[in-house]
């Protein structure tokens, strides 16, 4: 009789030893480790990591760095006094003066006010504000992703590097970053296609801080070109109903009152704090005289950048239809393949460049107003001609200035210098991406699925590199 078969251990067949040597091949190769650094496709890949080190961060921010009081005790005597039944604005003050901000900050930080048992608990304010942070670090990180225009390694910038975006967030609990968070949720929501939604959170983000109305000039070209001008009434309606219902309370009681507390355009900043026109006499930086040039200047600019800026929305339109036309012919694979970064990228740059204008030309600019910007500098940066090396300056020497305190003459005069420079780029990108968008439009409508096709890995040509900057 024979044995019975003792199987050993089963040694891999050659069909499994060669996938495992191609998984290797393919992630531990030089071309995949250079991808996860300046390929901006990866840039999902990477995103995970830099999320878990800011975590730890602000953890370690919140634990070993002092807090330091600013505008949270004022914010919560503000609120106290609607807790407290009184709903008109200009009775509304604390410690650093009458509320100034709308209806939407009034909320918001009552909320905080009980969740922090009544503004005391300033330790669980931080860590709430450090995972305001994350969110709006997974916004933003999003937004790069689905463009696909900054590489990967820019992100050791945006995350690690700045002390000072940290603290207007964990250390200084302003009401800056709760605006900004709601803005970059609501340009997710654009990209999405999701309009309604997206001008719901952008009111809400206005009605927190009204800086955020520096992005309105090109959304609202973005609604005329998109949407047309039926939906763009609609959508005006929609933000404006916003508004007025969340004011309701206090427009009731006292409309003049609200609307010039709320929205006060003509309110004088202190010289003190100001991180931008420091190198000017105090005489000047008070003067009318000046608000009015820097204002003609905002709006020139705008008038000068608009229909550039309307081109790239009827731009954004038409891929947008033919994306939507391509993938109801695609299988789930193949959708996945399709690149839709030109599309995102026509739809952010006029917005991001609208809001970097009002920096340019703002009255003054105070230390917390940084995060205004700070995540769009990148993508801004990576819009203009210019080398890597110049855009990294650019960005450090930005950095450094905000860091400055008390600002200097030079700090304030090198910011402007950089923002000058990065305003030129972006001027002398235009026209080009301009004849790009004309020139390649046949090739588009005779062949759809040429504007979504995925880049290819090996290093562009020239030619492609030099669009890739636009």
């Amino acid at each position: 009789m024979a044995p019975p078969n003792r199987r050993g251990p089963q040694s891999r067949g050659p069909k499994q030893q060669k996938f495992s040597f191609k998984l290797l091949e393919k992630y531990f190769s030089k071309q995949y480790l250079l991808s996860l650094v300046f390929d901006p496709r990866q840039l999902y890949v990477t995103a995970p990591l830099f999320v878990l080190l800011e975590i730890f961060i602000n953890y370690l921010i919140i634990q070993r760095v002092p807090y330091t009081e600013i505008d949270w005790k004022a914010y919560m005597q503000e609120v106290e006094g609607v807790v407290n039944g009184t709903f008109d604005y200009t009775q509304l003050k604390g410690d650093t003066g009458p509320l100034v901000y709308p209806a939407g900050f009034v909320y918001i930080f009552m909320g905080l006010y009980y969740i922090t048992d009544f503004g005391t608990n300033i330790r669980l304010a931080q860590y709430i504000f450090a995972g305001l942070y994350i969110i709006n670090l997974l916004l933003v990180f999003r937004i790069y992703g689905r463009s696909r225009k900054v590489p990967p390694f820019i992100m050791v910038f945006v995350c690690l590097t700045s002390y000072r975006v940290h603290s207007i967030f964990s250390l200084r609990l302003f009401n800056d970053p709760v605006a900004m968070l709601l803005l970059y949720a609501s340009l997710n929501l654009f990209l999405d296609d999701m309009w309604t939604f997206g001008s719901i959170f952008f009111s809400l983000a206005v009605s927190v801080k009204m800086n955020i109305l520096l992005f309105a000039p090109a959304l609202l070209l973005a609604y005329i070109a998109i949407l047309g001008f039926k939906k763009t009434v609609l959508q005006l309606f929609i933000c404006g109903l916003i508004q007025a219902l969340l004011a309701a309370p206090f427009l009731l009681t006292n409309p003049t009152g609200y609307i010039l507390g709320a929205f006060n355009l003509g309110r004088i900043f202190l010289y003190k704090w100001t991180v931008n026109w420091r190198f000017i006499t105090e005489e000047l930086f008070v003067s009318r005289s000046f608000h009015l040039a820097l204002l003609a200047c905002h709006i020139v600019l705008l008038l000068y950048f608009a229909p550039t800026w309307h081109t790239y929305f009827k731009s954004y339109s038409r891929l947008s239809s033919l994306e939507t036309q391509v993938k109801a012919q695609l299988k789930k694979k193949e959708k996945a393949m399709l690149n839709t970064s030109s599309s995102s990228q026509l739809f952010l740059a006029p917005l991001f460049a609208a809001n970097f204008i009002g920096m340019v030309c703002a009255r003054s600019l105070h230390y917390q107003f940084y995060i205004w910007y700070y995540h769009t500098l990148p993508y801004l940066l990576w819009c203009t001609p210019y080398s890597m090396w110049t855009r990294l300056a650019i960005m450090g020497i930005i950095e450094m200035c905000w860091n400055v305190y008390p600002s200097t003459d030079w700090s304030s005069g090198a910011l402007h210098i950089s923002h000058l420079i990065l305003l030129l780029g972006l001027v002398q990108t235009q026209s080009v991406v301009c004849k790009t968008i004309h020139d390649a439009e046949p090739s588009s409508a005779a062949n759809p699925t040429a504007a979504f096709a995925e880049p290819s890995v090996a290093a562009p040509d020239k030619k492609k590199k030099k669009q890739k900057n636009y």
